[in-house]
């Protein structure tokens, strides 16, 4: 997560949407920045409103407005299949580097309790606030990150240039037609935000 004061906004680090090359970039002009640790730096919505609005409170001024971006749901799941298959994890518990693609996807979908490497949340669930609603002001398409660098650019009042970082490595992420077609159902409400979110500056 990173905050910048005098264009009052917070932008927050959804997992897999490149948030290594956003942070990499615009870290410098954040008078605040939450990062290294994954669960200081992947803060959600509501940990923000609940526990980091309050801080910024004194401040004054207008009220801060939260920026996103969200990535293709099944797309977001090759992104964080690769990233697990990656040679540092072989031989824990959340590596997919002996798993196949399909498996992860069914063990992902599989309700209760699942496999270390499937133990996935939702990217909506960065989104939402105390009520469930997703509550973000600016929700962007990873596939569409020139709206986003575009936004930032005029809010910041600086060009944005995005380095490219955190690339996992490449592996077979095919899919049986009928979990495909299962998986998009299941994560009918996960598309809807994605299709909603702005592709355009």
């Amino acid at each position: 997560m990173l905050i910048f004061v005098k264009p009052r906004i917070v932008l927050l680090s959804v997992p897999k949407t490149g948030t290594t090359a956003l942070e990499e970039a615009l870290s410098p002009q954040a008078e605040i920045a939450f990062r290294a640790r994954a669960e200081i730096k992947h803060l959600n919505l509501r940990q923000y409103l609940n526990r980091i609005r309050p801080l910024l409170s004194p401040l004054g001024g207008p009220e801060f407005q939260t920026v996103a971006v969200v990535r293709e749901p099944l797309d977001w799941l090759r992104s964080w299949y690769r990233f697990r298959a990656r040679d540092r994890l072989i031989g824990h518990a959340n590596s997919t580097a002996h798993v196949s693609f399909e498996t992860f996807v069914r063990d992902y979908l599989r309700p209760g309790d699942r496999p270390d490497y499937a133990r996935l949340g939702r990217q909506s669930e960065f989104l939402t606030d105390n009520a469930g609603g997703i509550a973000v002001d600016h929700v962007f398409r990873y596939e569409a990150m020139p709206a986003l660098v575009a936004f930032l650019s005029e809010r910041l009042g600086s060009a944005v240039d995005l380095p490219r970082r955190n690339v996992s490595p490449q592996a077979a992420t095919d899919l049986a037609p009928e979990t495909e077609t299962r998986l998009r159902a299941e994560l009918a409400p996960e598309y809807a935000i994605w299709q909603a979110a702005r592709q355009a500056p």
